[in-house]
């Protein structure tokens, strides 16, 4: 069972001139625009949310959506104007900066776009280096650096100079430095935007992978859809400093709260985000089992649909984790749902 391991309540956050009579204005339903007249900017506006213990949970939007401004209130890097931030049941915002130097330094990490690698320090000693900060003595700083880079990829580069590493190199050491810390809480701000494209996809594999054993906790900061539904447990849509949407990556893709969440998804690869849980339906009087093209679980995805739906006019059966029966996908349903936003809820 999960549970919420990170909770955000009603935050704000306002920069310039009377931030504290800016967040009443926005609560009485003045927008970002009036504020600006003013000399206030409103970067982020009554975001609210929980992280469960080993999810990643993905915040996206565009440039200037309020989500690295969001990230850095998590951890106390910026203060929020209004609102509480919660990390197993202690609230952040309460904390004097030496407690909250504490948690920062010995509870949640963070992996930088920009790999923030000291280039006069090796490999080991820059993923050794958070623990160097806690004080942790050197041999075991080392060993437990070592360790990380080894589930990080990087077992035989210890002794190289950053300059020496590719840039998704780089970027593993980075991440190795935030593991070494065995941090319950890991931030992610854009972490693979600056890397190539196979690189990029690379360091996702990575994480998913490292995600199946460790189990972190995790936020992750992307503006790229693709990735957030790669990678998300669920996804929260940002636009002008306000949360938009909260949901799965089915939900987000199929059920978009509004036009704009809805103009995100249209480019995005359906076959392989859905899954047949979230378009099979129920079966209809006299379904056969047994005359089926093929049995799957709820979380394959649709793209392993397309040969057996072609092959038969009989629905694809969908069992649960003991084989039982707990839907259907009919052919038409699955094409219909390729080329449809939203109705997956209705019969095909």
């Amino acid at each position: 069972m999960y549970v919420s391991r990170l909770e955000a309540e009603d935050l704000y956050k306002v920069f310039g001139r009377r931030p504290d009579e800016a967040v009443e204005k926005l609560r009485r339903g003045a927008d970002r625009e009036e504020l600006r007249a003013d000399g206030t900017t409103a970067a982020v506006i009554d975001a609210s949310f929980s992280v469960e213990s080993g999810q990643i949970f993905v915040v996206m939007g565009l440039s200037g959506s309020g989500k690295s401004t969001l990230l850095r209130m998590l951890n106390g890097l910026l203060e929020p104007t209004a609102g509480h931030v919660r990390f197993d049941g202690q609230d952040l915002t309460e904390l004097s900066p030496r407690e909250l130097r504490e948690v920062r330094s010995r509870k949640i990490s963070m992996v930088f776009q920009h790999f923030a690698l000291f280039p006069h320090r090796s490999v080991l000693e820059n993923a050794a280096y958070g623990l160097e900060v806690q004080g942790v003595s050197r041999e075991t700083r080392e060993q437990r650096a070592l360790e990380a880079l080894e589930l990080a990829g990087l077992k035989g580069w210890e002794k190289s100079f950053p300059d020496e590493l590719s840039g998704g190199m780089q970027q593993r050491v980075g991440l190795a430095r935030a593991l070494a810390t065995d941090a319950d809480l890991l931030l992610m701000d854009e972490s693979f935007s600056a890397l190539d494209p196979l690189i990029r996809r690379d360091m996702q594999d990575q994480l998913l992978e490292l995600q199946k054993t460790l189990k972190k906790t995790i936020v992750f900061i992307t503006h790229d859809l693709n990735e957030a539904m790669r990678l998300g447990d669920r996804i929260a849509v940002m636009r002008d400093g306000r949360i938009v949407q909260i949901g799965t990556a089915e939900d987000i893709l199929v059920r978009p709260a509004n036009d704009y969440v809805e103009s995100f998804t249209k480019d995005v690869d359906r076959s392989r985000v859905l899954t047949a849980g979230a378009i099979m339906g129920e079966p209809e009087n006299g379904y056969d089992a047994s005359r089926a093209p093929a049995t799957v679980t709820a979380d394959t995805p649709i793209i392993d649909l397309f040969t057996p739906c072609s092959t038969s006019d009989v629905a694809v059966s969908v069992v649960d984790e003991d084989g039982g029966l707990i839907g259907v996908v009919p052919r038409a349903r699955l094409l219909a749902v390729l080329g449809e936003p939203v109705g997956v809820s209705a019969d095909a």
